[in-house]
């Protein structure tokens, strides 16, 4: 008989013995099993393909193994269409119904549920089967965050009900809601400003709201060394750092690349060590293929409360890092803070959101402009392209900006970025490199175009941010010496309505102790 094969995981929860992973529970278990115990109602949020499920499902063998309670795991995602109460409801309870015939539960689960009574159904099945159990029950409701509005209030109050009567009726020990989102922003949701709950909120019966952390630079390199354990097969330390380094540790990335370098670019050839190139190759066919796991985040680039955030992102503006629209893109995985500075939550989604986001403007620059009439000895000639920007930008730039208006993103306020980081995306995809440093607050946009071994720093600015023109000049001369460059360009965008493109268009260079930085005007 074949042995069967352990495979890095990219769909679903994981599984021991089919899929290599980590502990589920790393650094959490101990803190988790303390609100069970002491009868806590708790929220667990984390973007998606993190790891929420097989954390959940772990939790549930634990504790049916312990003996002290009769854990259960329930999803909600198939009742999320559902938006009016007396039809959401009763899909809720029948679905719970399903998961405990499913795993083997006592018996007696809703047997005879009133169905009509949507306000009261789920709180009186949980009292009557409580009342039946021989040990506290605990459940883990996934997805949670999926029920619609009017489902999702009347679910929440009836669990309400039974938290605070449960000194004198019997009802769950311990509840967790499982979701993408904080309860915060079930509140944000639900509650307009208009609207009210009223005093008897169903949401302050939650004791803490908890994350789940990305893989540590160690632990992607232990889950790397398990496939080496199984196979032989070896991750150079160079492949592990660099897959780090593009992942920050998102789960299903780490996964992505070494299934992707194991099964497509070494063939399960297991004498075959993966190098860095090899990430390289394996993280771009990632990026290309746009999978089903990053196309649900990125339709989120879509959503307005998304927009606020990484709009202003991408022309390093601020934003009120309070906001439910910052939290909200933070908890989807979309942006990180790290040390103060806000930025997308690894390069490979930076890569992403900018690829999404021009993706239609790549397609429509004309051929005349094709990269390879900027190469000239193998070098790019960065000037002759930033005059065919200039250009291209004059002849175009309403009808971009309208597109962006209309199109499903409507990122229109950031077309003069999006609209140039489209043009050098062109360089990419002609060999070259773009490395984007993408962060709230900066007051820029700083970009370094990398061909044929010479860096090229560039800084995208608004003319109607601009201040003090010194101090604009010090900045991309600070990011010329990060850089390591004697050669900068500093793009300047005017927004006047009142000005001649004649005088929106210039190009003219300023020495400033031996450096030399064009500044392009359009």
């Amino acid at each position: 008989m074949r042995k069967r094969r352990i495979e890095f995981n990219v769909a679903g929860p994981c599984v021991p013995g089919d899929h290599y992973m980590l502990d589920p529970l790393r650094g959490i278990g101990g803190e988790l099993m303390d609100l069970i115990d002491q009868k806590h109602y708790f929220v667990i949020h984390a973007a998606r393909q993190s790891g929420k499920t097989t954390l959940l499902k772990q939790l549930v063998r634990d504790l049916n193994a312990g003996g002290e309670y009769y854990a259960q795991y329930c999803s909600l995602e198939t009742v999320q269409l559902l938006i009016e109460p007396e039809k959401g409801i009763p899909a809720v309870v029948k679905r719970m119904a399903s998961a405990f015939e499913d795993s083997g539960m006592p018996d007696g689960f809703a047997a005879n549920a009133d169905y009509g009574d949507a306000p009261n159904v789920l709180r009186k099945s949980l009292i009557t089967y409580c009342n039946t159990l021989s040990k506290p029950l605990v459940i883990f409701f996934d997805e949670a965050d999926c029920l619609s509005n009017g489902t999702l209030i009347t679910f929440l109050r009836q669990l309400r009900d039974g938290y605070v009567n449960r000194a004198d009726v019997p009802f769950v020990h311990s509840i967790a809601l499982v979701g993408m989102r904080n309860i915060r922003d079930y509140k944000g949701r639900i509650r307009p400003d208009t609207a009210t709950l009223g005093s008897a909120s169903p949401f302050n019966i939650v004791t803490k709201a908890m994350s789940l952390r990305n893989f540590t630079e160690a632990e992607t390199a232990a889950l790397y060394a398990q496939h080496t354990a199984e196979t032989g097969q070896v991750f150079e330390p160079q492949a592990v750092s660099y897959a780090f380094e593009q992942t920050q540790g998102q789960p299903w990335l780490v996964n992505a690349i070494a299934r992707e370098c194991v099964d497509e670019i070494t063939k399960r050839d297991y004498a075959v060590p993966v190098t860095q190139s090899m990430a390289e190759q394996a993280i771009r066919n990632i990026i290309l293929a746009r999978g089903t796991h990053i196309d649900s985040i990125f339709e989120r680039l879509k959503e307005e409360r998304v927009r606020n955030v990484i709009g202003p992102l991408i022309v390093g503006e601020n934003t009120d890092e309070e906001s439910d629209d910052y939290l909200y893109t933070r908890d989807l995985g979309l942006i990180r803070d790290d040390r103060g500075k806000t930025e997308p939550a690894n390069p490979i989604y930076a890569e992403l959101i900018i690829r999404t986001l021009t993706r239609s403007v790549q397609k429509s620059i004309p051929e005349e402009y094709a990269i390879p009439s900027y190469i000239k000895g193998g070098k790019l000639d960065i000037g002759f392209l930033m005059r065919d920007f200039q250009e291209y930008w004059r002849e175009n730039s309403e009808i971009l900006e309208a597109d962006y208006k209309k199109n499903s993103y409507r990122y229109n306020e950031y077309a003069t970025h999006l609209v140039m980081l489209a043009f050098l995306q062109r360089v990419v995809n002609g060999g070259g490199q773009v490395i984007r440093e993408l962060a709230l607050g900066k007051k820029r946009a700083d970009l370094c175009v990398v061909y044929g071994g010479e860096k090229y720093p560039i800084e995208l600015k608004i003319r109607q941010s601009i201040r003090n023109n010194a101090k604009v000049l010090d900045q991309i001369l600070g990011y010329m010496d990060k850089i390591g460059s004697d050669i900068g360009w500093l793009v300047i965008f005017d927004k006047d309505t009142g000005k001649s493109w004649d005088e929106k268009i210039y190009m003219k260079e300023e020495m400033v102790d031996g450096k030399r930085v064009t500044v392009a005007g359009c």
